[in-house]
């Protein structure tokens, strides 16, 4: 019998050259999210071995976004600003993460948030991973 479960309140990907395997789920009532597998999957991606960075969206509803990225050690993010605020999570490594006014360093198990609309960019100091949060 065909699961019938993914409908409008479940959201879904289709497979891309990135991520052959296909689907996953990125919205629904109660989304499971394997972190350290979607750090696995990054890393063996071609677009890992080609590139500064690679990042994977594991959540996305109306309200809030939640994409993990990784970055190769001294890769940036240049200067942007997200229309909604953020958290920033260090899962691996250490980033270097800046504003107009501000400066910090967050490593593995440290956290930041960033009110809306303000200028900020991201520096690898080493190979790191990091929980990006968007809440609209």
């Amino acid at each position: 019998m065909e699961n019938k479960n993914l409908n409008e309140k479940e959201k879904s990907n289709d497979a891309t050259p990135q991520r052959p395997e296909g689907e996953r789920i990125l919205n629904a009532p109660l989304v499971e999210m394997d972190l350290f597998a979607f750090i696995d999957q990054i890393k063996n991606e071609p677009t890992w071995a080609d590139s500064e960075r690679n990042s994977i969206t594991i959540f996305k509803s109306e309200a809030m976004t939640i994409v993990l990225i990784g970055l190769h050690e001294n890769a940036e993010l240049k200067p942007h600003k997200a229309n909604g605020t953020i958290s920033v999570q260090v899962l691996e490594g250490k980033i270097e993460f800046g504003t107009e006014d501000q400066y910090v360093q967050i490593e593995k198990g440290q956290m930041i948030a960033l009110q809306e609309n303000l200028m900020h960019s991201v520096k690898a100091s080493t190979e790191s991973f990091f929980l990006l949060t968007l809440v609209m």
